[in-house]
């Protein structure tokens, strides 16, 4: 298990435009307080991109959390899209598969892979919109989000699921996207093994470290100054001094990138049984599910 000497955290988005307000990116060192990084306007998707990889140039030793899913569900039917005869065979394909298709879509988009007549069919895109391979409820679920749902470590919803307010689909697509122009770049966890220096890249979900901070699963948001210096002393990180602002990305970003500092020394959070080498290319896992 390796020592990190600071913890990013970034709540990702898949909104439409250059500057989705719901990108927030923190970050903490082993003593003190998280702090918002930011440009003096909002965040893109690119600018995401070139701070990850000014992070690769630089080897800096810093362990980044990416609030996203880094693959889709394959081990229930032994593929990503059943029917279609190019579903790629494990996740890293499937990156470069996305954003291919997707090569002409600004601000590292998806909505190619979304009307493209074969990947459409596998999501629910609206209520009247239903692929005609969209599974019925909540849509199929990977290995880690169907044993976090049973275990009630966490209550993800598919990917292939883009309605409602907390569907992941459209920021997990436009992640990967991202993933696939940081391969080789970066270490990726668990598809990568964990390098000696350098940075690494985790995939977490911000309400796990809201439940940890002893926050209920129907008010996981922190909007105020004072609730997110509580939640954050549970941490041992201290509060903010200044904020440029306070919304509920923001403060998922300062308080999951405190949970990873103490997280992240858990032995346990790296190897969790069942997560099997199949499981790990193809589908990827969640920090702190075990």
């Amino acid at each position: 298990m390796r020592c990190f000497s600071r913890f990013a955290c970034i709540d990702w988005s898949g909104a439409v435009g250059e500057f989705p307000s719901g990108l927030a990116l923190a970050s903490i060192g082993h003593e003190g307080a998280p702090e918002l990084i930011g440009p003096d306007k909002r965040w893109s998707r690119q600018a995401i991109l070139e701070w990850l990889l000014e992070c690769a140039d630089a080897q800096e030793d810093i362990l980044i959390g990416l609030d996203l899913s880094f693959g889709f569900p394959f081990l229930d039917h032994g593929s990503f899209f059943p029917e279609w005869d190019d579903s790629p065979a494990d996740a890293r394909a499937l990156w470069a598969l996305i954003d291919q298709i997707c090569a002409d879509d600004r601000h590292l988009a998806a909505n190619s892979f979304l009307a493209h007549s074969e990947a459409r069919r596998h999501f629910r895109h609206s209520k009247g919109d239903v692929g005609d391979l969209f599974e019925g409820g909540i849509g199929r679920l990977r290995e880690v989000e169907r044993h976090q749902r049973a275990t009630r470590q966490a209550n993800s919803w598919s990917c292939f699921n883009l309605v409602g307010a907390g569907q992941v689909g459209k920021s997990s697509l436009t992640g990967m996207r991202m993933m696939h122009r940081l391969d080789g770049r970066i270490s990726i966890w668990p598809f990568d093994p964990i390098p000696e220096s350098g940075p690494v890249i985790i995939e977490i979900y911000t309400t796990m470290a809201a439940r940890a901070a002893g926050l209920p699963a129907n008010t996981s948001k922190i909007r105020d100054a004072a609730t997110l210096a509580k939640a954050l002393a549970l941490f041992g990180a201290d509060a903010p001094t200044l904020l440029h602002r306070l919304d509920d990305h923001a403060t998922d970003a300062l308080l999951t990138a405190a949970w990873m500092r103490n997280a992240s020394q858990h032995a346990a959070l790296w190897m969790p049984e069942l997560l099997t080498p199949e499981i790990a290319q193809r589908e990827g896992w969640t920090f702190g599910v075990l």
